[in-house]
């Protein structure tokens, strides 16, 4: 029996929650994923204000919902086998804690295993405009190996939905755990787009 790989997302208080939601829920119908969630309190409060969304809600789309305090579950340990963690989204704090290896909780705690066993971590940082703070915690945390993927508006794919927009963002981070996926289309050349408008 193949052995399902486990990817964590984490939800922190960026706005943005539906990001982290239609993560979880491409993760769910791919075959032979795992997922495993961890959300923040501000990322509570978000998703409560963003979506109208609790606990209830989204237990349903995981194998484990984590306790972000609880600093002992599984994802803090480097045995536990999690091949990669998303960050949906990120925001500034959790992305300077994980730059400066502060440990505080088990987002930052998850993510600096991540970096220390050479695993994906992608981070769907969220804030604008950016000081020099931000962007010197963005350069620290690729240097050690992370992807800093800010979800970004692919307009040359034409989106006519907020869904569409959120979703091309979302495609993008399963193309970097290679989890194969319907979201979004593909860019095939400016030729193959005339062709269809």
């Amino acid at each position: 029996m193949a052995v399902p790989r486990r990817v964590l997302v984490a939800i922190t208080g960026a706005s943005g929650a539906v990001y982290g939601l239609r993560l979880l829920q491409a993760l769910g119908s791919a075959p032979g994923i795992e997922p495993h969630l961890v959300v923040s309190d501000a990322g509570w409060l978000t998703l409560r204000h963003e979506l109208g969304m609790g606990p209830d809600a989204l237990s349903p789309l995981v194998h484990t919902l984590h306790d972000a305090a609880h600093i002992g579950a599984g994802p803090a340990s480097g045995s536990f086998r999690c091949q990669s963690m998303v960050v949906a989204p990120c925001s500034m704090r959790t992305l300077a804690a994980i730059a400066h290896g502060l440990s505080d909780n088990l987002i930052t705690r998850a993510a600096d295993v991540m970096l220390k066993e050479r695993r994906r971590l992608v981070l769907m940082a969220r804030e604008t405009p950016l000081h020099l703070g931000h962007l010197r915690n963005m350069v620290s945390v690729t240097e050690m190996g992370a992807i800093v993927c800010p979800p970004m508006p692919a307009f040359y794919l034409k989106p006519q939905t907020v869904d569409d927009i959120v979703s091309a963002s979302v495609a993008r981070v399963l193309d970097l755990l290679d989890v194969p996926h319907i979201l979004s289309s593909r860019w095939a050349g400016l030729h193959a787009a005339s062709e269809t408008v």
